[in-house]
Formats: structure tokens, sequence, C-alpha cells
């Protein structure tokens, strides 16, 4: 039986303000396995973010904790954890973070550079990612010269090219067009399928959602519910849209073309 990636056990994270105590995570249990394409979805303020933010060692829980591959990174001190992000994990943000003094090529290669890999390695795995993504015409280019999917599957290829253990990806369409946002998704799923990447993002849309392979729904930070894909896609994207009604959610619905 495999191992899972990441287990979150018992997981809590509390927030004070002054006499002001806010529960943002309240003992939740996740269990990522490899080659999954998990969503998370949830109203504002549900605690969705401060999940990612807890199992990519950005913040610590106030209890329970983070394992991965068998190991409890809460117990990791502050190098080890920095060392952990870099070779474990690939990042995904809504703004590229991408450096725009860097072409597209460097700006992918960066990782395996602070990983001294040898420069004919870096161009190989570089060209040939890239390829895969529908990118390597652009990869001289600098980030103001690419549109925003461009941009975002450049930062796909970014996260993917040290070969991490997952990637973690927070509202990475938030700031594309419908029709960047579906090209995007298209991509983000062939690493999935294709290359076996793991994956788990947060999102508030349900056509974004659409395209993962499971959805955790999180409320009051707690885990609500789940719901598994199936075999349909517009059938799966029907089934977010009434659970998030049932929830009390915001709820943006697509354009039926894109589906």
């Amino acid at each position: 039986m495999m191992k899972p990636i990441i287990e979150s056990k018992k997981l809590t994270k509390i927030y004070h303000n002054k006499s002001l105590k806010t529960i943002a995570l309240d003992s939740v249990d996740l269990t990522v396995n490899k080659g999954e394409f998990i969503g998370i979805m949830g109203p504002s303020g549900a605690g969705k973010t401060t999940l990612l933010n807890l199992v990519a060692s950005i913040d610590q829980p106030t209890s329970g904790k983070v394992v991965f591959k068998g190991e409890d990174i809460s117990c990791l001190n502050n190098k080890a954890l920095a060392s952990f992000r870099r070779d474990h994990i690939g990042f995904l943000f809504q703004d590229f973070n991408l450096l725009h003094n860097m072409t597209i090529k460097d700006n992918i290669a960066l990782p395996l550079s602070l990983q001294d890999v040898p420069a004919k390695e870096i161009i190989k795995r570089v060209e040939g990612l890239c390829q895969f993504l529908g990118i390597k015409d652009h990869l001289e280019k600098y980030p103001y010269q690419l549109s925003g999917g461009q941009k975002q599957r450049a930062a796909a290829a970014r996260a993917m090219i040290s070969n991490p253990s997952v990637i973690l990806a927070d509202e990475p369409t938030g700031a594309l067009d419908s029709k960047s946002a579906t090209i995007f998704l298209k991509y983000l799923e062939k690493l999935n399928r294709e290359l076996g990447a793991t994956i788990l993002m947060v999102t508030h849309d349900p056509y974004t959602a659409s395209f993962c392979k499971q959805i955790i729904f999180i409320k009051d930070g707690k885990i609500h519910t789940k719901l598994n894909k199936g075999n349909q896609r517009q059938e799966f994207y029907n089934r977010i849209l009434d659970l998030l009604a049932s929830m009390g959610g915001a709820i943006h619905e697509v354009d039926e073309t894109f589906l």
C-alpha cells in the first residue's frame, strides 16, 4: 500500500487578537496521495488558505501536525523547513511571482540553479517541460511580454522543474480571463495525468475546481464534505455548484461554451 505524501492530523490554527479568538482551522484530518489532484473550496474565511499555508510549512499549527512522507514537519527548525520547501514543494500563486528582470527561461531554471544542477541538464529539463506546456517559443522573452495565461504556464513550469513531491496552488486562475484560465487548467490537468504531478489547489471558482479529481469543502474551519469527480466534468461542475449553494458560498457560473 502506497504511503501518503501528506497527512494532516487534528490540524488546528487559532489566532488571538487581544480578547478575540478566531479558530481558522479546527482539528482537520487530510490525506494526499501521490498523483492526486485535490481542490479545496469553501466560503470566504472558511480556512482554505490557512490549510494550504500549514501544509506548506509557511505557518505553524496551534496544535496537531503535518506529516510529509512519514516525517512530522512541525518539528523541523527554520533551516530544515527551508530545505523541505525547496526540495519537495512547488508553489503556484495568483500573481505568478515571476522575476521581471529575468527571461522566462531563467525564471524557470532558477530552482535548479540554486541546487547546482549542471547547465546542460538545466537546459534539457527547461526545454522539455516548456515544450510540454506549450511555451517553448517564449523562453527568451521577459514576463511583461507574455499574456497572463502564458505567465501562469511559465510559473507552473518553474513549480514543476525540480520534480517536487507536490504542487500547492493558491487561486492560480484568479488573475486570468476565462479563455486563458481554460488553457492553463487543461495544461495543469495534463501535468497531473501524464507526468503524475500531485496537486493541492485552493480555489473559490467551481469551474476551476471541476478540473480536479476530488474537491474538499471546508466550512467554519472543518472539512464539511468531499466530492469525487467521476467521468464527466460537466456533471461534476453542476454538483459543485449545488453543494456550494447549499453551503451558502459565493457562486460564479461560467459560460457553458468553456465546459
